[in-house]
């Protein structure tokens, strides 16, 4: 067991050297997944993701990815107010655009997977991907607020409607009911951790365990990831959802820097990178370089979403909306969650999933580019010596954390 996991955690490190350098322009999500591939089904074997210790490994991983994407989406705040008409401008149009040429894709290049995928994929938007990025840049201001709406907007209903394409449509009703009661369970999460977090009582225990070093509300936030992925796995919902839920929580209440940098630590040190060299074992990229079709569609999937997301940038704003299309364009989280979710459903051929994930990864470096481009667009409004960023007390839409897949990539 522990030979397996010193090849996986030695397999993660390919992520950060591929990153390395002074101008990144490929997320550390992507060397992780290759390091897999060529480690497992696509390359030598030696990792076989089927084993107990490594399926539970995996699905823990998965969590803690949606946990960390849902960390990133702020809900509330001036800059998402400011930018939601424009943000929700944006994404009708991807959602108007995105549903008939996802179903045309489904129905001519993969017809034998779920077609109402297609859409759903096409039509996301990677908070996890994008949010760390704008932050490298140092664009994580109100005056990105079309960004700041858009991107939450389409991770939260993406997330949610994903899951249901990839099941029959006997499970459905059971599903959505898992769903519901998932959402139910993190609504009263929240109303608790909202009501209990100012009491005296809370901030003495707060101020116990920093100077004990017991790690109190990083336990209390893994408790609430669990309890809320047992929650799914007792339903019927989706984990999927349950770890996206328990993020959002953490952003509510807006949790301190301490807590982040832990949660951080955790997460990207360890099970977010293993969930993602995993995933890359499970792949079959033979398999898609095997099938046209499957690198056809890999192809047209980047092509469409990049495509639709600058029709809907052009529509929501006339400045610099290239720039903004493609910033929004990213994502990686989403495609990874439903190849996971495709292959230990069988509703997604291996050749189809590689296929899905790397259509999430040519959106990536589009992505990047684009919030280059807006950042020297901002700098150039500004004027010269003035910093894109509004500054330190600007409202930021995500936490400092480093960039992941997920995430989510899973978008």
């Amino acid at each position: 067991m522990f030979a397996t996991l010193l090849v996986i955690v030695l397999a993660g490190l390919a992520g950060p050297l591929i990153a390395a350098g002074s101008r990144p322009l490929v997320p550390t999500v992507i060397g992780e997944i290759a390091a897999g591939a060529i480690l497992g089904r696509t390359g030598f074997g030696i990792i076989d993701p089927a084993t107990p210790a490594n399926s539970f490994l995996y699905t823990l991983g998965f969590a803690m990815l949606m946990l960390v994407a849902g960390s990133h989406v702020q809900l509330r705040g001036p800059a998402l107010v400011s930018g939601a008409r424009s943000g929700a401008v944006a994404f009708a149009v991807v959602v108007a655009l995105a549903v008939p040429v996802g179903i045309a894709i489904g129905m001519t290049v993969a017809p034998s997977a779920p077609v109402l995928l297609f859409p759903v994929l096409i039509a996301g938007s990677s908070a996890a991907v994008a949010f760390p990025i704008l932050r490298e840049r140092g664009l994580l201001g109100p005056q990105i607020a079309l960004l700041i709406a858009w991107i939450p907007i389409a991770d939260a209903v993406t997330v949610l409607l994903m899951p249901l394409t990839l099941i029959g449509a006997s499970k459905i009703p059971s599903a959505l009911a898992g769903d519901a009661f998932i959402v139910v369970a993190t609504v009263l999460a929240l109303v608790l951790g909202l009501r209990v977090q100012g009491h005296p009582w809370a901030l003495a225990l707060r101020d116990l365990s920093r100077s004990r070093e017991w790690a109190l509300q990083l336990r209390i936030a893994l408790l609430l990831l669990i309890g809320l992925s047992l929650v799914a796995d007792q339903t019927g919902g989706s984990t999927l959802v349950a770890g996206f839920g328990a993020g959002l929580v953490l952003a509510r209440l807006q949790e301190p820097e301490r807590l982040e940098v832990q949660l951080s630590g955790l997460a990207e040190g360890f099970f977010v990178p293993a969930f993602f060299v995993l995933l890359g074992s499970q792949l079959d990229f033979r398999a898609l370089g095997a099938d046209p079709r499957a690198v056809l569609l890999a192809v047209v999937m980047a092509v469409a979403a990049i495509s639709i997301h600058l029709i809907a940038a052009r529509a929501a704003t006339p400045r610099a909306w290239s720039a903004y299309g493609l910033a929004a364009s990213a994502q990686l989280g989403l495609p990874a969650a439903a190849a996971s979710l495709g292959l230990a459903t069988g509703s997604l051929s291996p050749s189809i999933a590689a296929a899905i994930v790397a259509a999430g990864c040519l959106t990536v470096l589009p992505a990047s580019i684009g919030t280059r481009r807006l950042a020297a667009a901002l700098s150039a409004e500004a004027g010269p010596g003035a910093a894109p960023s509004a500054g330190p007390g600007s409202p930021s839409p995500a936490p400092a954390a480093p960039a992941s897949g997920g995430s989510a990539e899973f978008r």
